[in-house]
């Protein structure tokens, strides 16, 4: 295992949609246990295989750091696709290893039903509210090639375009290993 170079806003691979994973490897299967670490050491609950430099359709989460959810087991979401998103919409302050030094409320959906594979390629469906369907509806906005600052009304992202010039020119210390430009 290794902790992997996280890439930033405005890289090209995050902005591509992920190819889905037809096989699982002894590489494929290093390289999820480098994201956990690479998540773990950056402080995140979430990351994508984009994030990293994979175009997989692949994201790992772990819940357990939150208050409330510290049960709850890591989890690896291959070939993720949302069916069913709640109409409860509920705002919550989010960030992202890819756009460090941004937070922001964002408006998304209570619940989501979601269907993926395990790293048997088993399918699995799942239902989950609260934080961990926040989680997943952002990361699997990253396998598609979407922020979640995409998702902000014009005027914040207006405001935060001097920031996010600064991540894509690597002009801050980062706290965690990034991508050169």
């Amino acid at each position: 295992m290794a902790i992997i170079p996280v890439n930033l806003y405005g890289d090209n691979i995050l902005q591509k949609k992920t190819k889905k994973i037809t096989k699982v490897d002894e590489q494929l299967k290093r390289f999820i246990n480098s994201m956990f670490e690479t998540m773990h050491n950056a402080d995140g609950i979430g990351l994508a295989a984009n994030q990293v430099g994979s175009n997989l359709s692949v994201f790992v989460i772990d819940v357990s750091p939150v208050e409330g959810y510290e049960k709850y087991k890591p989890i690896t979401m291959l070939n993720p696709k949302i069916t069913e998103l709640s109409e409860d919409i509920v705002e919550i302050e989010e960030g992202c290893l890819s756009l460090p030094f941004i937070r922001s409320k964002v408006a998304r959906p209570k619940g989501v039903q979601i269907v993926y594979q395990d790293l048997n390629l088993t399918e699995h469906k799942m239902e989950p509210e609260g934080v961990i369907a926040r989680v997943i509806q952002h990361e699997y906005d990253h396998l598609n090639g979407i922020y979640f600052t995409d998702r902000l009304d014009p005027e914040i992202q207006k405001r935060l375009k001097r920031t996010l010039k600064k991540i894509k020119n690597r002009s801050l210390d980062f706290e965690y290993p990034v991508t050169e430009i």
